[in-house]
C-alpha cells in the first residue's frame, strides 16, 4: 500500500524525461541561467581575469632572465615557454570557481528546487560546467591579447593554435567536474573555493609548466611527466611552436596531444559519473 510520504515525494520529485535530446536541452537551459547571472555580476569575470594576467607579467618579468630554456637565459624565450604553463593553469583554477558555485546553489537550497523538476538526471551539473566553460573561454581570449603585448608569438600556424586551445578548453572542462563534486561535497562555498585550490597547486607545479621537468630529481620528474597537466602543456608547447618541448622518453611527453585527449575524456568520464550520483543523494 502506497503510504502518504511516498505519494508527496511522487508529487515534490516529478520523473525526470528521458533521452538525449531532453538532456541537451535541459543542460543548454541551465547553462543559459548561469550565463545570465555571470553578466549581472561582472565582478565574477573582471576578477577571474586579474590573476592569469598577473600571473603573466610577473612570471614574465620577474623570473624571465634567471630560468634556463634550451640552453637559453633570455626573457623573450622563457616568455613563449611560459605561456603554454600559464593557459593551462587558468583553465584549471576555474575549477575553484565551479565548485564554489555548486556550493553556493546547494546552500540557497537550488540544487533541491532543480531535483523536483522534471529534469535530466546530471542536467543541473552539466549546464553549470558548460557555463564555467564560456567564462574560461573568455579568460582565455583576453589572456591571450596581453600574452601577445608581452613577446609572446605562435609559429605553426593559426590552425593549430586552435587546436592547442582546443586542448586547453577540455581540460579546463575535465577539471571543472572535479570542482562539480567537491562544491556537492562540502557545506559551504569557502570551503569549496579552498578545497578546490588546495590540490591544484601540486598538480600545476610539479608539472613542466614553468620549468623543464628534466631539471627536476628523478622521481619528481616521473611524476611531472606522467602529470595530465604536463600532457596538455606539451601538447600546447608543440602545437604553438614554442620552446622548451620535453625529450622525456614518457609517453605522454612523446604523444601529448593524444594524451591530453585521453586524459581528459577519461577525468570526464570518471568524475562526471562521482558528481552525479553524488547530485541525486546531495542535501
Amino acid at each position: 500500500m502506497t503510504t502518504v510520504q511516498e505519494a508527496a515525494d511522487r508529487v515534490a520529485a516529478p520523473r525526470a524525461r528521458g533521452g538525449i535530446a531532453q538532456s541537451v536541452s535541459d543542460s543548454l537551459v541551465v547553462a543559459k541561467r548561469n550565463l545570465i547571472r555571470m553578466t549581472r555580476i561582472p565582478e565574477m569575470i573582471i576578477f577571474g581575469m586579474i590573476q592569469p594576467i598577473m600571473f603573466v607579467v610577473l612570471f614574465s618579468f620577474v623570473f624571465g632572465g634567471s630560468m634556463q630554456i634550451g640552453g637559453s637565459t633570455s626573457p623573450s624565450v622563457y616568455r613563449e615557454f611560459l605561456m603554454a604553463g600559464i593557459f593551462a593553469q587558468t583553465v584549471t583554477f576555474a575549477t575553484a570557481g565551479a565548485g564554489a558555485g555548486i556550493a553556493d546553489d546547494m546552500h540557497k537550497g537550488l540544487i533541491d528546487r532543480f531535483r523536483s523538476l522534471p529534469m535530466a538526471r546530471g542536467a543541473v551539473l552539466t549546464g553549470r560546467t558548460l557555463a564555467d566553460l564560456v567564462q574560461t573561454a573568455l579568460t582565455v581570449v583576453v589572456l591571450a591579447i596581453v600574452a601577445l603585448l608581452v613577446g609572446w608569438r605562435i609559429h605553426e600556424g593559426v590552425l593549430k593554435a586552435l587546436g592547442a586551445f582546443a586542448l586547453l578548453l577540455l581540460l579546463g572542462y575535465a577539471f571543472s567536474w572535479i570542482g562539480a563534486l567537491i562544491g556537492l561535497s562540502v557545506r559551504t562555498p569557502e570551503a569549496a573555493t579552498s578545497g578546490g585550490l588546495i590540490w591544484l597547486f601540486p598538480v600545476t607545479f610539479i608539472s613542466n609548466a614553468f620549468v623543464d621537468s628534466s631539471k627536476m630529481t628523478p622521481w619528481l620528474q616521473t611524476i611531472a611527466d606522467w602529470n595530465p597537466f604536463s600532457a596538455t602543456v606539451q601538447a600546447c608547447r608543440e602545437l604553438f611552436g614554442n620552446p622548451g618541448v620535453s625529450t622525456s622518453s614518457a609517453w605522454p611527453m612523446q604523444y601529448p596531444v593524444w594524451a591530453s585527449i585521453i586524459y581528459s575524456v577519461l577525468i570526464i568520464a570518471v568524475f562526471r559519473t562521482l558528481a552525479v550520483r553524488k547530485y541525486r543523494s546531495a542535501v
